[in-house]
């Protein structure tokens, strides 16, 4: 499995994991859309566990609204202009389940 997760929601996300007994790996990430920081956690889990992680992040990962506030780009040399801002829904988990073949802990 591997969980995209806003930095803000890492470290509850990973305790919360290991506190159930699971492992995960981290990795810093960048989100496309909002250029923000994300991490990826990546784990190994049985096909009985999976709803268990899921459960786990969807209450440490939380949506939240942030304003966003963004500029258009200059054009010929002008000051870039001020876009009006906007509320936009952040957070929570994106949560990949992928078939592992083999898993081993050396």
């Amino acid at each position: 499995m591997f969980a995209v997760v806003q930095a803000k929601d890492v470290e509850a996300c990973a305790d919360a994991l290991t506190a159930g007994g699971f492992v995960c790996t981290r990795f810093a990430t960048q989100g496309g859309f909002l250029d923000s920081t994300n991490c990826t956690l990546m784990m190994g889990v049985d096909d009985a566990q999976v709803d268990e992680v899921v459960d786990i992040l969807s209450s440490r990962a939380r949506r939240r609204v942030e304003l966003l506030e963004a500029s258009l780009p200059p054009i010929g040399g002008v000051t870039p202009l001020l876009a009006p801002a906007v509320d936009v829904e952040v957070g929570g988990a994106t949560v990949f389940v992928v078939p592992l073949e083999r898993l081993e802990k050396l």
